[in-house]
């Protein structure tokens, strides 16, 4: 008999990761097909559903056909995904048109529309561009033939799981980043729906650890698997990428710097319904638990423009190096990461970024250590504010872009003044949603227990004081960037339509 694994599929903006981890949290193997955007119109983000059930299949058989894949028994299997996205299924099943994604921008007529009703919060959660209610509401003011025959809405990694298994199920974590749950009563609030014209098309609740079906019988016999393994609901990639990296109890906190950049703090269930400022309260892939939520809607993609820009011709580590020898402020000059808008806290998707403090003496190196700090300086917004309402954060496990640099690890530590943990192996959402299906296999007690065997660290990241300090100089400066800028920016955009 081989090794017994379980599979954790995330589904990416980018990407599809596939990852195989053995019973005692050996990582096995990983696979990663790549994925399109469609962005047809500025603000818009669309994906193509077939397109990433095509990728996933495609990722299962090169994941498989790895040599040290050979004898390995797949036990079960368990998703991720991104979060807020929108997939229509007409009564047959089928997509109704592309995913509209959480990084789409289209749908501030409809914010304003539902503030008018509600208010800036509804259901804990800040009246923003990304959630899905607003999508919803754009397909049905703008494609209203097509939204005639909608029939269920799912949450993108909840689309993928239905093309494995043929049943329709979302779960808290994704169903609560849809504007539509109350993360307290874990239910679909649907005379806020009917308020909006929302019809009954939602999916139906389950726990991330629960069975959502079992293996496609056609794909699991070219594949070699047995039609009868479980495939599990799995969660949203911030919980499980949270869950991945072991944070999992109160007061737990991860620092996630991917594409987007997220700071996101545990909670037990049963506290305040919202904290404001933008910040974002839903339900963990774990039961019982909530979490808060920062976003900087440009973190890891700022740098990459920069890059890209920049730095077109060296790699990732020169342009970090200079910007490590830069110092502190990088000579005078601040960053403000808004590329795409910003989340928290300002929950504005018209407001650009900036550079500030440009002199004749700056050099490229200055300009990278400005954008490092910038990206850092958002999250830092974050966690002030939940520091602010009594939560004690004094360690961060880092994942992402920001977590494959020492450099860029201490300057987190010394900017938020928070010992900083890097983990020894980093698979993100994927290992989250892996444990998910152990945990569901009944390999572990509890998903506590599985997180001691899967999850270890290497390196702790201590804060300086003097330099934290310095880096508080710099940070109320940039806090003022936001308002000086907003209405320039905003002009600004309302040219390039002329």
């Amino acid at each position: 008999m081989g090794k017994e694994a379980v599979l954790g599929i995330d589904l990416g903006t980018s990407a599809i990761k596939l990852l195989a981890v053995a019973k005692d949290g050996e990582v096995l193997g990983v696979q990663t097909e790549p994925l399109s955007l469609y962005q047809e119109y500025p603000g818009y983000s669309e994906q193509n559903p077939d397109e990433w059930n095509a990728a996933m299949q495609q990722g299962l058989k090169n994941l498989l056909i790895q040599p040290q894949m050979e004898g390995v028994e797949i036990k079960g299997v368990s998703f991720s995904g991104q979060m807020h996205g929108l997939v229509l299924l007409d009564e047959t099943g089928r997509p109704l048109r592309n995913a509209i994604l959480w990084n789409d921008t289209r749908t501030t007529p409809q914010c304003e529309t539902i503030k008018a009703k509600k208010g800036e919060q509804v259901l804990g959660n800040p009246v923003v561009e990304g959630f899905t209610l607003t999508k919803l509401l754009w397909v049905k003011e703008n494609e209203p033939e097509l939204w005639k025959k909608a029939a269920t809405f799912l949450l993108p990694k909840d689309y993928l799981r239905y093309c494995l298994t043929g049943e329709i199920y979302t779960e808290y974590s994704d169903a609560a980043a849809t504007m539509l749950l109350n993360p307290q009563t874990k239910a679909w609030d649907k005379m806020l729906g009917e308020e909006f014209g929302i019809p009954d098309i939602y999916p139906d609740v389950i726990q991330s650890h629960d069975e959502a079906g079992t293996f496609n019988a056609a794909l699991a016999a070219e594949l070699g698997l047995d039609a009868n393994t479980p495939v599990f609901a799995g969660g949203a990639d911030n919980a499980c990428g949270a869950l991945g990296s072991g944070v999992i109890r109160p007061n737990d906190a991860i620092c996630s710097i991917g594409t987007s950049g997220v700071l996101l703090i545990c909670e037990s269930i049963g506290g305040a319904e919202g904290y404001g400022h933008k910040i974002h309260l839903m339900n963990h892939a774990v039961a019982d638990v909530n979490y808060l939520m920062g976003v900087t809607l440009s973190a890891g993609y700022s740098l990459s423009w920069f890059k890209r820009e920049f730095y077109p011709d060296d790699s990732f580590e020169k342009m970090l190096e200079e910007a490590q020898e830069a110092g502190i402020g990088g000579h005078g000059l601040i960053f403000a990461p808004y590329l795409a808008g910003e989340r928290t806290p300002h929950g504005d998707a018209s407001i650009r970024g900036s550079f500030i403090g440009i002199s004749g003496s700056n050099t490229r190196g200055d300009f990278a250590r400005a954008v490092v700090e910038g990206i850092t300086y958002s999250l830092y917004d974050s966690l002030i504010y939940l520091r602010g309402v009594g939560k004690n954060v004094t360690k961060i496990v880092s994942t992402g872009g920001g977590a494959k640099s020492n450099f860029w690890l201490q300057l987190q530590a010394d900017v938020f003044n928070a010992e900083i943990y890097k983990l020894k192996h980093e698979e993100g959402p994927s290992m989250g949603a892996a444990m998910l299906a152990a945990y569901g296999l009944g390999w572990y007690p509890s998903l506590s227990a599985c997180a001691e065997q899967f999850i270890h660290f290497t390196e702790t990241f201590k804060p300086d004081l003097k330099r934290h300090k310095t880096y508080e100089r710099y940070f109320r400066i940039y806090h003022q960037a936001y308002k000086a800028t907003r209405r320039m920016t905003k002009d600004l955009l309302e040219l390039q339509k002329d």
